[in-house]
């Protein structure tokens, strides 16, 4: 936002600092200045602002001129608008609020004979200075005031109505052509401003086409009303419209603040002539006015303020001629009720404050963080590690090994995100205020955080990715959400370090499975295996390629999913690579314990070989091999594993050759012939039990 320093200025007579020196103490209190900008001689700066959501008071000049006030306690001049008299009207205008509980207040001023001309004197001035394209005196009358005390207002060519000004929900199917020339249709959770015919303005965003002041303007009517926040808000996503206006009362105008901006506007158009007909119309809806400018008052302690801030850096605690300094500059009114304690009246401008610590907070803000001493908080006890924190580091230190680094990714997603990665339907949570559509729900998987940060990366040529992330994710809906821990991995280009060009490969689905067998193995399972279903079964995530994924079990437990990425996933985020992805349910691994290393002394006895060749339908994985043998239950069998695996041509269709090396040592003797004879039986019984049929025969051991 641009705010000029000789505008603010005016309301401050008495302001002696430099412009950097005021921009530097507003950032100190927390209204943001990003740029002083000279303006030359007798023009001031140029004062580049950002101001955050909750703030919609300092969105103008008269705030920002508020807030300097508070800071160096000076007299702010007070707006007081002079209008000439009002000849009487024969009746008063019509206006009428249907839409109750979305529009709190409406005023109406008749104006007649108006001329409209291009802008002059200061509004012409501010506008060439803030490079704001004039219009014409009425139109920029509005705009202007938008800037001076922030409350949007709008003006209408009154001999275009039909009758009076009815405030109501569209009807379903309405069109509304809109002053930037695109028509619009309406659905029934619009609010308009209309006439007894027609819709005139989408309320709170933008004024209609028919009804705008032209050349030919002889008479118009000066709206300023208060909206419902959260009406205007979704009409503005709706439309896809962001204005000045929209910006504001999405945010929470001031309720108090149409009949003065009423008059402002009303001021700068009569100066090129023209009269005002009747008094100002006024409607107000009770029950949002008490909701939003006659708040019950708060009860503020001082005892309450020393315990929260404490003493300021000079020594001294905040007194209560400082407290109601600040709090008075501000709008707020006190009044006490006790020796240490104030009721506090909240000025209608400032929404954002809703309790007894936001004034304390206000309070600290004005006088300056840097201010207080600084002082640690009081802590009795020692730190205790939370349960799970070992079995983090273990992952962490696991995949850190595996080459991988961590990353954090944001806690929100789209609507096509949570729904296409949801792990369960109907289990995703909308937000009820995001700040856009691409924000919109809290996230039901890490996926989509782990795609956009591998996009943006290969975005960049960085080609060699290997990424992790643990955090949380959001299922439920808007009314319970449930939390739960989740782990995620993200891998594409090469499957090694790029300096190892000799032998340069693509990363693939069987490195990623080796990462995955590695983190599983700090953790004592009785049991595990990795298998897969058809993609008709629906049982496969749909952001896995239906070919090329695994489901991970360990104690019967679905762990999670990886694999590669499916085509359209990809091609719709436009990833030039081959991406590989895994997303774990940490909350059901931390359940299982961590695998304690255990050392034992070196046997000083010789370790014996076996081999068993044998040839295995394709049906028999190496797993099932595996736990067949370990169910053998030999002490002396320190290990197993294939060495050798190839297609026998001389052996039957749908087969492979499999060499199963065994390898046994005894801790205190030497093997003998005939136990060695006995287990190599053993093994030969399991390995044809599985179906398998021996290359070689057993005697040749």
């Amino acid at each position: 936002m641009k705010i000029l320093s000789s505008w603010l200025r005016s309301f401050l007579p008495g302001l002696s600092v430099a412009d950097q020196q005021l921009a530097d103490d507003l950032t100190l209190r927390g209204i943001a200045v990003d740029g002083v900008f000279d303006l030359g001689p007798g023009n001031g700066s140029l004062l580049e602002m950002d101001i955050t959501t909750n703030r919609v008071d300092a969105m103008n000049h008269y705030g920002i001129a508020r807030e300097a006030a508070a800071i160096y306690d000076l007299p702010l001049t007070p707006l007081e608008v002079a209008l000439p008299a009002a000849k009487p009207a024969k009746t008063p205008f019509p206006v009428r609020i249907e839409a109750k509980d979305l529009c709190g207040r409406f005023t109406a001023r008749v104006l007649r004979d108006i001329q409209v001309v291009p802008s002059s004197g200061e509004v012409a001035q501010r506008f060439a200075l803030l490079e704001q394209k004039p219009i014409s005196n009425a139109v920029d009358a509005t705009n202007f005031v938008t800037m001076a005390i922030g409350h949007p207002t709008h003006a209408f060519d009154l001999d275009k109505l039909e009758g009076g000004i009815v405030v109501r929900r569209a009807y379903a199917g309405e069109r509304l052509r809109l002053l930037d020339g695109t028509e619009r249709t309406l659905v029934l959770d619009d609010l308009v401003v209309a006439d007894e015919k027609k819709a005139l303005a989408l309320a709170g965003v933008m004024g209609g086409w028919d009804t705008m002041i032209t050349s030919e303007t002889r008479n118009i009517l000066v709206e300023a009303a208060w909206f419902d926040p959260g009406t205007v808000r979704r009409s503005s996503r709706r439309h896809g419209l962001h204005t000045d206006a929209s910006h504001r009362f999405e945010r929470g105008a001031d309720f108090n603040a149409p009949p003065l901006a009423s008059a402002l506007v009303s001021s700068l158009v009569l100066k090129a002539g023209g009269s005002i007909e009747g008094d100002l119309i006024d409607a107000v809806v009770p029950e949002l006015a008490a909701r939003n400018s006659k708040r019950p008052a708060l009860s503020l302690h001082m005892g309450e303020i020393s315990r929260i801030l404490g003493k300021t850096a000079d020594g001294a605690p905040i007194d209560a001629s400082t407290v109601e300094r600040y709090l008075t500059a501000l709008g707020a009114r006190m009044d006490k009720t006790s020796a240490e304690t104030y009721a506090v009246t909240l000025p209608s401008w400032r929404l954002d404050l809703a309790w007894e610590i936001d004034l304390i907070e206000e309070i600290a803000r004005l006088h300056g963080y840097n201010r207080f001493a600084n002082t640690l908080p009081s802590f009795t006890g020692s730190v205790t590690e939370l349960p799970w924190a070992a079995k983090e580091r273990t992952l962490r230190r696991t995949l850190r090994a595996a080459g991988y680094s961590e990353a954090i990714s944001s806690t929100f997603c789209s609507a096509t995100d949570a729904g296409t990665f949801a792990q369960q339907p109907n289990s995703i949570v909308e937000l009820g205020n995001p700040l856009s559509e691409e924000v919109g729900f809290l996230r039901p998987s890490l996926i989509p955080g782990m795609l956009s940060m591998l996009a943006h990366n290969l975005n960049r040529e960085v080609d060699d990715l290997r990424l992790f992330e643990m955090g949380t994710i959001f299922t439920g809906n808007s009314e319970r959400v449930q939390e739960k821990p989740s782990l995620v991995l993200g891998a594409t280009g090469t499957a090694i370090s790029p300096h190892a060009l000799a032998s340069l490969r693509e990363y693939g689905f069987y490195d990623l499975k080796g990462v995955v067998e590695e983190l599983l193995a700090g953790f004592a399972t009785k049991s595990m295996y990795m298998d897969a279903f058809p993609a008709s079964s629906g049982l496969m995530p749909p952001w896995l390629h239906p070919g090329r994924a695994a489901r991970l079990v360990a104690d019967g437990e679905t762990l999670g999913f990886f694999g590669e990425l499916a085509p359209l996933e990809s091609q719709s985020r436009k990833l030039r690579q081959t991406v590989f992805l895994g997303e774990f349910n940490l909350a059901r691994l931390f359940c299982r314990s961590l695998r304690e290393p255990a050392a034992r002394e070196l046997s000083r006895f010789p370790a014996v070989v076996r081999d068993f060749s044998f040839t295995f339908p394709d049906a028999v994985h190496w797993q099932k091999i595996a736990d067949s043998l370990a169910s053998l239950g030999i002490p002396e069998m320190r290990s197993t594993e294939p060495r050798e695996i190839f297609r026998d041509e001389k052996g039957p269709a749908g087969s492979y050759a499999l060499l199963v090396r065994a390898v046994f040592q005894a801790q205190d003797r030497t093997l003998r012939l005939d136990e060695l004879q006995d287990w190599a039986h053993r093994i030969f019984a399991a390995l044809m039990g599985l179906g398998g049929e021996p290359r070689f025969p057993l005697e040749l051991l």
